[in-house]
């Protein structure tokens, strides 16, 4: 059993991510929530999602939008559609609106700057952007137009792994780390995050997605289980190529998304960490819950319209597909209510960094 949660080193990280003892989790679970109360608050800022698009021009082998994933209806929001989204967010109190969607050349840099000068003008929220690998002009005219975030995960730091789930385009080798500290020096909050259970990560490597979380001081960290979706490579052949061993294949459970939320609230203290939607489809009844009280304090809720989030399939069981967003947004505050915790005002950046 491992000895110690206040002086952790990747070693340690690699033994608590195996441990199935009940009493030592509680300790786990405990010494995370300690950490999360101390360093970032009871609040659990709420930062509203908008999935502006489906198109993608890359070819991730995980991912139900992906390029290859097939004759899937495609849509790309207006530019009044994501303004009127991001209104809603603004009623509902929310600090931060987040556009997310594939990589899209259709959707221009031109576009997004003039919808991100919108959303700042008419909400005052914090602006995230998650539009996959940008260049450094779109980057900077974004920034420029006022964004303030952009959400890249790196889904492995086992680099080959990385090229076998996500390759590169033509002539172009993706470099996710890279980008992230370009993000960085253009003035970005950065945000990343990986996959739990995805077919080839072991121990060791998610071990080492920690630390690297650590040590590239990541602002914004997203922990998910890997949820196989239909028709994909990796859901097939290449997943079960690409699986280790049986003591080795992390699976892509509950317990041990818990685990490694946990294990990164204690490792890096103070950066903002969501309960993810993933983690509600794994557990309805308690799986955001669970988040939050393993080191969580942010969550997202979907203001996507009903009409394109039922399009936007990049895994399989999206809670919530058909219901409003004040349905799904009063549903998100019961839960923080019934824990005890508020519900977070302003912009939520990591403390110490933007706000």
């Amino acid at each position: 059993m491992p000895t110690t949660l206040d002086l952790l080193d990747r070693r340690v990280v690699r033994g608590w991510l195996t441990e199935h003892d009940g009493a030592a989790l509680d300790r786990l679970w405990r010494r995370a929530d300690e950490v999360r109360r101390a360093h970032v608050g009871n609040e659990v800022h709420l930062r509203g999602l908008i999935e502006i698009t489906n198109h993608c021009v890359r070819h991730c082998t995980y991912c139900g939008i992906a390029a290859c994933a097939g004759p899937i209806p495609r849509y790309r929001m207006t530019h009044d559609e994501i303004l009127a989204c991001a209104r809603q967010g603004r009623d509902f109190g929310f600090g931060t609106i987040v556009l997310q969607g594939g990589e899209d050349p259709g959707v221009t840099g031109r576009f997004v700057a003039d919808v991100v000068r919108a959303i700042k003008r008419e909400t005052g929220a914090a602006v995230t952007l998650s539009l996959g690998e940008r260049g450094d002009d779109e980057l900077l005219a974004w920034r420029d137009a006022g964004a303030d975030r952009y959400l890249l995960r790196f889904e492995t730091s086992d680099l080959a792994l990385y090229r076998r789930i996500h390759p590169g385009l033509p002539g172009l080798v993706s470099d996710r780390f890279e980008r992230l500290l370009r993000m960085r020096d253009l003035g970005y909050e950065i945000g990343t995050g990986v996959m739990i259970g995805l077919p080839g990560q072991t121990w060791d490597t998610l071990a080492d997605d920690i630390w690297a979380f650590r040590d590239y001081g990541i602002d914004m960290i997203g922990i998910g289980p890997y949820l196989p979706s239909p028709g994909t490579q990796l859901a097939g052949a290449l997943g079960r190529e690409l699986a280790a061993g049986p003591d080795d294949q992390v699976p892509n459970d509950e317990l041990t998304t818990l685990k490694a939320m946990a294990l990164t609230r204690l490792v890096c203290p103070d950066t903002n960490i969501p309960s993810t939607t993933a983690l509600s489809i794994l557990d309805p009844s308690a799986g955001r819950a669970n988040g939050l009280c393993r080191g969580a304090n942010v969550i997202m809720p979907n203001l996507t319209p009903p009409q394109y989030r039922v399009l936007y399939t990049i895994y399989p069981g999206k809670a919530s597909l058909h219901e409003t967003a004040d349905v799904v947004t009063d549903r998100i505050i019961a839960i923080i209510d019934g824990l005890g915790r508020t519900v977070g005002k302003g912009p939520g950046g990591r403390r110490g960094r933007n706000e």
